[in-house]
């Protein structure tokens, strides 16, 4: 059954069964990243027609992100041993991720404005709402420690999507916006 009412009163249920109200650090931690996970989803079903490597890359972040809502969502050490945790390697093959894409860009001199094309504007939106989920967690890790692996990680994964929009560029044969400051 897809409706159970529990959360009728706003509350919703966390990992091993404790009831918390749903506007919870916890649940905007894991809400946020849920809400980043669903639209990774979107760039990449965007971007499979242009790059099978990107859209496995992707599909492999989607499933690590499960991993990191899966652990924002359980307060009880106890439950936290019996989950999958993120690989230990997850940061590490984003920044090798990162550096193959940067090697084949032009060097940034500017400040980006998202745009050029539909899947890099997509994915500098993919970025945002990254950087808000860092922040909510962030804010979590202030009251109920956060795994610093998730840390790194959803730092890292927000560098990955901005250097992945240049990609996407590179690749559609577009052209980068560049922030035009205003003369005094």
């Amino acid at each position: 059954m897809i409706y159970t009412k529990t959360g009728d009163k706003g509350t919703t249920s966390l990992v091993g069964g404790s009831r918390v109200q749903k506007c919870d650090d916890r649940v905007e931690a894991y809400g946020t990243v849920d809400e980043l996970n669903s639209y990774i989803g979107l760039v990449a079903e965007l971007c499979h027609h242009l790059s099978q490597q990107h859209f496995d890359q992707l599909k492999r972040i989607q499933n690590e992100l499960f991993i990191v809502q899966t652990l924002l969502a359980t307060e009880d050490e106890q439950w936290l041993a019996k989950l999958p945790q993120l690989p230990a390697n997850a940061a590490p093959t984003l920044e090798h991720c990162i550096d193959s894409m940067t090697a084949e860009l032009p060097q940034n001199k500017a400040f980006i404005i998202a745009g050029g094309s539909t899947l890099s504007a997509h994915t500098h939106v993919a970025r945002t709402i990254c950087r808000r989920a860092e922040r909510r967690c962030v804010r979590l890790n202030s009251q109920q420690p956060v795994d610093e692996s998730i840390l790194s990680y959803i730092n890292r994964l927000s560098d990955y999507l901005f250097v992945l929009s240049r990609h996407f560029l590179l690749l559609e044969n577009k052209n980068e916006h560049y922030w035009q400051m205003p003369e005094k």
